[in-house]
């Protein structure tokens, strides 16, 4: 069951599935990054002041973040129990390292 994060302001959901955050049920990011390190965090910081993490496209604040965090959390928990989540994480591990690598 999806966690939902925020409904962004043309309606579309941001939303925790496992470990991948979904924005209106696509894959939109694996992981947070903290506005302070991101290149673009002047811009980032123009559009939404209170944005401390962004999730690919869309800023969350301190609290939107710590949702994900938590959810986050319980996926990792489920899947350390189950040794099926466990090579499906892997796999995942290795098609975005492909990915990276410009192989797809």
């Amino acid at each position: 069951m999806p966690t939902l994060v925020k409904t962004t302001q043309d309606g579309r959901k941001l939303e925790v599935a496992g470990l991948a955050i979904l924005l209106d049920g696509q894959l939109e990011a694996f992981e947070l990054i903290e506005v302070k390190q991101h290149p673009n965090r002047r811009r980032i910081w123009e559009a939404m002041p209170e944005a401390t993490h962004i999730a690919g496209r869309v800023p969350l604040t301190q609290a939107e973040a710590e949702t994900v965090l938590e959810a986050f959390k319980q996926a990792e928990a489920e899947i350390l129990k189950s040794p099926a989540a466990i090579n499906e994480r892997f796999r995942i591990a290795a098609m975005w390292k492909a990915r990276e690598q410009g192989i797809e």
